[in-house]
């Protein structure tokens, strides 16, 4: 059964300043102004980053009066936990308010040896897709760096860590990151690479490059430009349709990028570096599951170093749309075996917490 949990945050919003959205010059003059050395922004970030800190009280290789007058000026993070939902599979959904009040969905996924946190770009999504529900209520805002930064490490910290901490503590790891939340991550591509940046940092959550797959509804110019900074993210593209006429229906932006420009700058990305891009494909009763479908979709990617995710629509409450039967999905799956595509059905995680993004955050705002 679901259980909702008490914050691992303050319970109230804080009222100041996180300390992660601070640039480093931001952070370095406020130091400088007390007579810190430089050294003390690092420490800070190792406390925050390396040992799971959600208070200042916690670093106590500071001095007491910096602890001080951090706790007057700044919060730890600029975020908080307002609802904490746990499955009965091991995943976590958190819904997070910033300090505007907007809020976004989070989710760490269990299994086996990894722990894989799903982390949202935006308030809301601006791409309209007609089965999602993060896009119900249209884009509200980006999420700033430090906004996407602070939801790896409220997941990190799940199960609930205990503290006391130390200097040497090592808090539980992630070991995946996929973002494939609320939003469209190449929408804020910028502020994503700045935060991904961190998390990947010597000094940051000890993630590599190639664990962090990046989602997208097909922006082929940010496609291209993800490809361009030479990272080894992996690109995961929401497909949804084997030609232009159904993803029309389904992805509204589509009628202005098109899936043969699509194709080209995910053909590009793996031309520039060298990883499989894997596109994802959501299954609607009625509406693109059919054994044409499949054959079409096969035809598509024939000859491209690809994967296909199959995803059975997870219902979502005000939508019609419903999950494919048993039948179908198995009658979808055969023609891309037989034309030899990489396919995958994906396990459904958190059914019991509605764990697709977008669910909780307007069950919480409508009371439901």
């Amino acid at each position: 059964m679901p259980s909702t949990a008490l914050p691992l945050a303050s319970p109230t919003t804080p009222p100041l300043k996180g300390l992660l959205e601070l640039t480093r010059e931001e952070l370095l003059a406020w130091l400088a102004e007390r007579g810190e050395k430089p050294l003390r922004a690092r420490q800070l970030r190792l406390w925050l980053l390396n040992r799971a800190a959600t208070s200042f009280e916690q670093m106590t290789d500071l001095p007491l009066s910096l602890r001080q007058a951090l706790q007057e000026s700044f919060a730890p993070f600029g975020s908080r936990i307002v609802k904490h939902q746990e499955a009965s599979d091991g995943t976590h959904k958190l819904l997070v308010e910033f300090r505007d009040h907007g809020q976004v969905e989070c989710v760490l996924i269990q299994e086996d040896n990894r722990r894989t946190a799903c982390i949202s770009t935006q308030v809301g999504c601006g791409m309209g897709c007609v089965f999602c529900a993060s896009g119900l209520d249209g884009l509200e805002r980006n999420l700033s760096t430090a906004e996407i930064l602070e939801q790896l490490l409220h997941l990190r910290r799940l199960p609930a860590w205990p503290a006391p901490l130390t200097p040497n503590a090592e808090p539980p790891r992630l070991t995946n990151i996929v973002v494939m939340g609320m939003g469209e991550p190449l929408a804020n591509l910028d502020n994503l690479l700045v935060a991904l940046d961190q998390a990947t940092a010597g000094d940051g959550l000890g993630i590599g490059a190639r664990h962090v797959t990046i989602s997208t509804v097909g922006l082929p110019a940010k496609i291209r430009q993800l490809a361009d900074i030479g990272k080894q993210y992996h690109l995961a593209v929401s497909l949804h349709a084997p030609n232009d006429a159904v993803r029309n229906n389904i992805v509204p932006t589509n009628d202005k990028t098109g899936l043969s420009n699509i194709l080209e700058a995910a053909d590009y990305f793996f031309e520039k570096t060298g990883r499989q891009v894997t596109f994802e494909y959501v299954l609607l009763a009625g509406l693109n599951d059919g054994v044409s479908h499949a054959r079409e979709l096969a035809r598509l990617l024939q000859g491209r170093r690809a994967h296909v995710n199959l995803i059975p629509f997870n219902e979502v409450q005000g939508l019609t749309f419903a999950r494919p039967s048993p039948e179908a999905l198995t009658g979808f799956l055969a023609p891309l075996k037989q034309h030899g595509i990489s396919v995958k059905v994906r396990k459904r995680k958190g059914a019991q917490i509605d764990a697709a993004c977008g669910q909780l955050r307007r069950a919480v705002g409508t009371g439901l």
